[in-house]
């Protein structure tokens, strides 16, 4: 039996180091079929903008198709949650958002996943303002108009947003603590049936990222009331601010590509340096300019970094406005 013991560990170590080299072919093959992106949002809103703009080039520079599945559902967690309970073989990305890892540990009370542990974060994609946007024929067209109509209505001023625990949400209860106006959320799956209804006249505005409401404000369908950016946006200078409308807010949106946690580091290198490829294109930044887009420029471990602070950041945030979802 003695004799036994030293030739199955040799069998089991020959077994072992078999395998490395399959798994190192494995990596290094990757991606051997096409690849799924879940946006937690439907489509028509910026988190689905931002993600067609970055698959067009993702596609071509990995030979396989990126193929967009949206998965809406409560702030853009219930996409999230299935992407952080998915095998971390680089087949399955997340479009990682402010709403999924910023602002949710702090709004849902029973969220399925923890928003740094549970995921590989790989890159930060875009950063951008969120803006105020109504109907053309909504009368108010500046805050002080918006906030005497919010007073003076009988139930007050329903804004909608792309869906709870989004910047958006939070600039609309941030505005109606500032002014005191009777502002109702109406949270939708997203900001493209969001919009649809503000330019049907069944919510008189909403509160929006630049990206997915810039055409609607150039057609003339929306008209711009504020934007909450530091200063006016190069793309839309004719729209003020809500610091120069008396209003000390300032509210950013962002958007990156994550992984379940445990993605092997080959695959984090290459989708990171992919993507980065892409952003340089100058005609992907042109675009994402002319959208009121900034491109973002971290590596995997400075957007793991930056996950982790921006749920430092909204916690008081959330805890301030009073907002909380089971």
């Amino acid at each position: 039996m003695s004799g036994l013991l030293p030739r199955r560990a040799w069998l089991a170590g020959g077994a072992a180091m078999a395998a490395l080299p399959a798994v190192a072919r494995a990596q290094a093959a990757w991606p051997a079929q096409p690849i799924r992106l879940v946006v937690p949002f439907a489509p028509g809103g910026t988190t689905d903008l931002v993600a067609r703009l970055l698959t067009q080039g993702l596609t071509a520079r990995l030979g396989q198709p990126v193929i967009i599945e949206n998965r809406p559902g409560a702030g853009a967690t219930v996409g999230s949650a299935q992407v952080a309970a998915a095998a971390p073989d680089g087949l399955t990305l997340l479009m990682s958002n402010v709403a999924s890892q910023g602002v949710a540990p702090s709004l849902y009370r029973n969220l399925r996943y923890d928003a740094v542990r549970d995921f590989t974060h790989i890159a930060l994609v875009v950063e951008n303002p969120v803006v105020f946007v109504a109907n053309p024929r909504f009368v108010p067209r500046s805050l002080t108009e918006v906030v005497r109509f919010a007073q003076e209505a009988p139930r007050g001023l329903d804004i909608a947003s792309s869906g709870s625990g989004s910047t958006n949400h939070l600039l609309i209860v941030q505005f109606g603590q500032a002014t005191g106006a009777r502002v109702n959320h109406v949270p939708y799956r997203g900001a493209g049936p969001a919009m649809t209804d503000v330019i049907a006249e069944v919510v008189p505005m909403m509160s929006d990222s630049l990206p997915s409401a810039a055409g609607h404000l150039r057609s003339g369908s929306v008209r711009g009331v504020a934007m909450a950016s530091a200063a006016r946006h190069p793309a839309f200078p004719e729209i003020a601010t809500f610091r120069e409308q008396g209003i000390d807010a300032v509210s950013n949106s962002w958007f990156g590509i994550s992984a379940p946690a445990g993605l092997p580091a080959p695959i984090v290198e290459r989708l990171s340096r992919e993507i980065g490829l892409v952003l340089a294109d100058p005609a992907v930044r042109a675009r994402f300019a002319e959208i009121g887009a900034t491109v973002g420029a971290l590596s995997p471990a400075g957007y793991a970094d930056f996950v982790a602070a921006e749920v430092e950041k909204w916690r008081p945030v959330v805890l301030a406005s009073g907002a909380q979802v089971d």
